[in-house]
């Protein structure tokens, strides 16, 4: 059994969440902004849910399908958000997606989030690739893979219906050999 690894950056370290997470990421991802900003966190974020989707990273990362982690402030010590790599071992690649609550926004936390969990992706998970996306209506997701020297792909118009309207999906990639 793989233990899920602790990334320490400067203000922030990536670790594994434990069930004494749950409630502070049930507050964090039940506020409508980031379900809103989000493909796949509902909104209401129900009771129950963050246990469940905690019980299953570490057999997630076991059968090598995703490394998923808290995003913790290294000061404070509490869980600001989320930050995950969707792995396809057939191609090497693996999907970047993360979100913090909406006060930890516009200080830089995703983008030092992301720099710590791509570089950990390329060096020991040995991936050629990473891809993101963002929906369309939230660019500052954008702007996050564009600091980490993603290239823009393209656009998948109405491709998804997030809360009942169809929404845009971008998308920006990252070879291992373009990664500084």
């Amino acid at each position: 059994m793989k233990k899920l690894p602790t990334i320490p950056l400067e203000r922030l370290i990536l670790r594994p969440f434990t069930l004494d997470d749950a409630a502070v990421v049930q507050g964090l991802a039940g506020d409508p902004y980031v379900a809103e900003t989000t493909l796949y966190i509902p909104h209401p974020y129900e009771d129950g849910m963050a246990e469940a989707w905690i019980k299953s990273h570490s057999h997630q990362f076991n059968e090598d399908r995703s490394l998923e982690l808290a995003i913790v402030h290294k000061e404070e010590n509490d869980v600001i958000g989320a930050i995950c790599i969707g792995i396809n071992r057939k191609f090497d690649h693996g999907e970047l997606a993360y979100w913090v609550g909406k006060r930890y926004k516009n200080n830089g936390y995703c983008t030092e989030a992301a720099k710590g969990i791509v570089k950990y992706a390329f060096d020991d998970m040995k991936l050629n690739r990473i891809f993101a996306r963002y929906l369309g209506k939230n660019p500052a997701s954008g702007k996050v893979m564009e600091k980490l020297g993603m290239k823009y792909e393209g656009i998948l118009r109405q491709h998804v219906k997030k809360s009942g309207q169809y929404e845009d999906l971008v998308y920006y990639g990252l070879l291992k050999d373009e990664f500084v």
